[in-house]
């Protein structure tokens, strides 16, 4: 796997090793995957993943913003975010602790 990044192609290797599919048929599951969260997020809903975390979108409103160079007031747009909230699971992982056992605080 890369070094600093996880990739596409880390991911469809990982597949392939853990369940013993083809190189083709792991790599269109991990697209597969992939098409299916990006579909339901554009639609507006919310991605729960057990034990790793929670992708929303919020509506942000139009605002006053600050162009830092000249200090000029610009309006900033309406727009859709994606955030994320990760689990205590993967917080805990994260922070080198013991993950809560699986069904204990999960998001």
């Amino acid at each position: 796997m890369s070094a600093n990044t996880l990739t596409r192609a880390d991911l469809t290797e990982a597949v392939f090793q853990a369940v013993g599919l083809s190189r083709n048929e792991s790599a269109q599951m991990v697209e597969d995957i992939l098409e299916e969260l990006c579909a339901a997020l554009s639609r507006g809903e919310t991605v729960k993943l057990s034990s790793f975390g929670t992708f929303a979108v919020r509506q942000k409103s139009q605002r006053m913003g600050r162009n830092p160079k000249t200090g000029d007031e610009v309006p900033i747009a309406p727009r859709r975010v994606l955030v994320f909230r990760p689990s205590h699971v993967l917080k805990a992982v994260i922070n080198g602790q013991t993950p809560p056992a699986v069904g204990e605080g999960d998001d």
